[in-house]
């Protein structure tokens, strides 16, 4: 019985499933969030260390998918891009994310959630918080260890990429593609970053195997929305996903 399976009722089940199916739509049309609507939705009727486990598996497969869409020379190409990134956002991962166990879940959320609201009110109004910078370079590495910190505890380092892809004007298949690569190395190094810490575990982990499939479900139709879709409108659904999720978080924190 799911109720045994999972410690959850079947309302509560279904309601993880809608809830994962939602997330891996949105990830399909903008490229990512799906880990945000995942732990937001989530833990409102799971413990947050429950949600960010039940998230982990869905999210490393579907960066797969994202990732070689356009087949595996091109997700090599993004590899060699971004590699300052890519390996700043590695080793914050692996230092951040053994605090989970110990880090109060009301703290976590107002800090993943102010960070996304910060961000988009900048992008709203002009102002954004990343500017280009004349040295690239260091800037890259910056802004992907910020990511890998928040990833680590929270398993959310969406927000300072997409920023920093934003910030420097990257076009959209490329923004898809980069953001499938990184999360997908990212989602590796916190799954085994996890089971270290405990978070994934066996009493966890039959649930996040369950949920890959609304996930994959969700995405498949995310990408046929994607495919249909100008610049100018993924820019905006991009920044109405994230502040969606910002809100929902800090609300979360506030209440405790």
């Amino acid at each position: 019985m799911i109720h045994e399976t999972f410690g959850l009722s079947p309302a509560l089940f279904g309601l993880a499933v809608m809830v994962t199916f939602v997330a891996g739509l949105v990830k399909g049309v903008v490229g990512f969030a799906m880990p945000m609507i995942m732990i937001s939705g989530l833990s409102t009727f799971l413990p947050a260390p429950t949600a960010l486990a039940t998230l982990i598996l869905a999210t490393v497969l579907t960066n797969l998918a994202q990732a070689l869409r356009l087949g595996p020379d091109v997700a090599v190409q993004m590899v060699r891009k971004y590699w300052r990134f890519i390996g700043a956002m590695m080793v914050m991962i692996a230092v951040s994310a053994p605090l989970v166990p110990d880090l109060p879940y009301w703290l976590m959320y107002l800090i993943i959630g102010g960070g996304i609201v910060v961000f988009v009110l900048s992008q709203l109004t002009g102002r954004p918080l990343v500017r280009p910078s004349e040295n690239r370079n260091r800037h890259e590495v910056i802004i992907g260890a910020v990511a890998g910190f928040f990833g680590g505890v929270s398993g959310v380092w969406g927000p300072p990429l997409v920023a920093y892809l934003l910030t420097y004007n990257t076009e959209k298949r490329e923004m898809i593609l980069v953001q499938g690569v990184v999360f997908l190395i990212g989602g590796v190094i916190l799954t085994a970053s996890h089971f270290g810490s405990g978070v994934l575990n066996a009493a966890t982990l039959p649930l996040a195997v369950v949920m890959i499939a609304p996930a994959f479900a969700g995405l498949w139709v995310g990408f046929r929305i994607q495919d249909r879709i100008n610049l100018i409108l993924f820019r905006k659904l991009t920044l109405i996903v994230l502040l969606i999720a910002g809100v929902n978080l800090l609300r979360k924190g506030i209440m405790g």
